[in-house]
C-alpha cells in the first residue's frame, strides 16, 4: 500500500471513529475527544471562531492576547492538583497494557512491566529550550506513570517533536501536545498527531480532576485508549473538559518556557488528514531531548 493510499485509509477509518462515537456519545463529550492522540476538535469561541479558520492556510495569528500560561509563581497560586480521593495499596497495583489495534503509525518498543514502581516523583523533560519538570501523580495514576518511565527508558521520547500547539484562537483551549514520535511538526506533515507506541492501556480517571494550566495528561484515542502522547494545559479555557484525560501530574518547572511556546504562536497545518486541527504546530519548535523518571 503507497503511502498516499495509507493516508486516505486513515483518514476514511478516522471519519468513521467520529461518527460512530458521535452517535454513542452524550452531548458533552464529543467535544472532549478533541486531544485524543488521533483527535483535535474544532469548538466555536464567542461566536468568532469556526472550522474554516483552522483549516486555512499559511500562519495563523499570535495567540497572545487571549489567556497566556501563568508564571511559576502564578501556577502555585491555582492549586493544579487533580489527585482523586482515596487511597492506593501499592502492593496490590498491576497493569495491563494491550497491541494498539488502530493501524496507527507506531514506534514498537515493547510493552511496559505489569508492576509499577510506584515510588517515582518526578518526571524531566530536557527540550531544546531547558528542562520541564513534573510532580508525578504516581499513586492516583500508577499505570500511566509506568507507561511513561518504561519509554523513557527505551529513549522513545528523545528528538521527537511536540507536534500540537491548541490555543483558545484555534480550538477554544491551551496545551501543548508531545509523544507522537513520528511527528515532523512542520505543519506540513498530514499524519502529525497519528504516531504512538504500538500499545494501548486503560483510563485512570478521577470526577475531581480539572485541568487548570501547569497539569499534565495523557492524550487518547477514545475511552482506554492511552498511548505514548501526553499533554501540557496552557490556560484556563481548558479547565471546561470533562476529566476523560488521565492526568500524570502539574509542572513544577518550567511554566516560563511553556508560556513562551505558548506565546509564539501556531502554523496551521492544510494537510493535517484528521480535518480538524490536531497537528498545528508551534511556531516555536519544541523538540524533547530526554526524559527522565525518578
Amino acid at each position: 500500500m503507497s503511502g498516499e493510499d495509507r493516508q486516505s485509509q486513515l483518514a476514511r477509518e478516522h471519519k468513521e471513529r467520529q461518527a460512530q462515537r458521535a452517535e454513542q456519545a452524550p452531548p458533552k463529550t464529543k467535544r472532549n475527544a478533541l486531544i485524543g492522540a488521533v483527535v483535535a476538535a474544532v469548538v466555536v469561541v464567542g461566536g468568532l471562531i469556526a472550522a474554516t479558520t483552522l483549516l486555512g492556510g499559511a500562519d495563523a495569528a499570535d495567540p497572545t492576547a487571549a489567556s497566556p500560561a501563568p508564571s511559576d509563581s502564578t501556577l502555585a497560586q491555582l492549586n493544579p492538583s487533580p489527585a482523586p480521593s482515596g487511597s492506593v495499596n501499592p502492593a496490590k497495583v498491576t497493569c495491563s497494557y494491550k497491541k494498539d489495534t488502530s493501524g496507527s503509525p507506531a514506534k514498537k518498543v515493547g510493552m511496559p512491566p505489569s508492576k509499577p514502581n510506584m515510588k517515582l516523583k518526578t518526571m524531566t523533560i530536557t527540550t531544546n529550550h531547558g528542562d520541564v519538570v513534573i510532580d508525578l501523580l504516581t499513586a492516583q495514576s500508577p499505570c500511566a506513570v509506568n507507561s511513561l518511565a518504561f519509554l523513557a527508558g527505551k529513549n522513545f521520547y528523545d528528538n521527537t517533536k511536540c507536534h500540537r500547539l491548541a490555543t483558545p484562537e484555534n480550538s477554544g483551549l491551551g496545551l501543548l501536545q508531545c509523544g507522537d514520535p513520528q511527528a515532523k511538526a512542520d505543519g506540513k506533515n498530514p499524519t502529525d498527531g497519528q504516531g504512538s507506541s504500538g500499545y494501548v492501556f486503560d483510563d485512570e480517571l478521577s470526577a475531581g480532576v480539572q485541568y487548570v494550566p501547569g497539569v499534565v495528561a495523557m492524550a487518547n484515542g477514545g475511552p482506554n485508549a492511552n498511548g505514548s502522547q501526553f499533554w501540557i494545559s496552557l490556560s484556563n479555557e481548558t479547565t471546561q473538559l470533562e476529566p476523560v484525560y488521565t492526568p500524570v501530574g502539574t509542572v513544577s518547572k518550567g511554566m516560563d518556557i511553556l508560556d513562551k511556546i505558548f506565546k509564539g504562536g501556531w502554523i496551521t497545518n492544510p494537510a493535517d488528514i484528521t480535518g480538524d486541527g490536531g497537528s498545528n504546530a508551534p511556531k516555536i519548535p519544541v523538540i524533547i531531548k530526554d526524559v527522565k523518571l525518578s
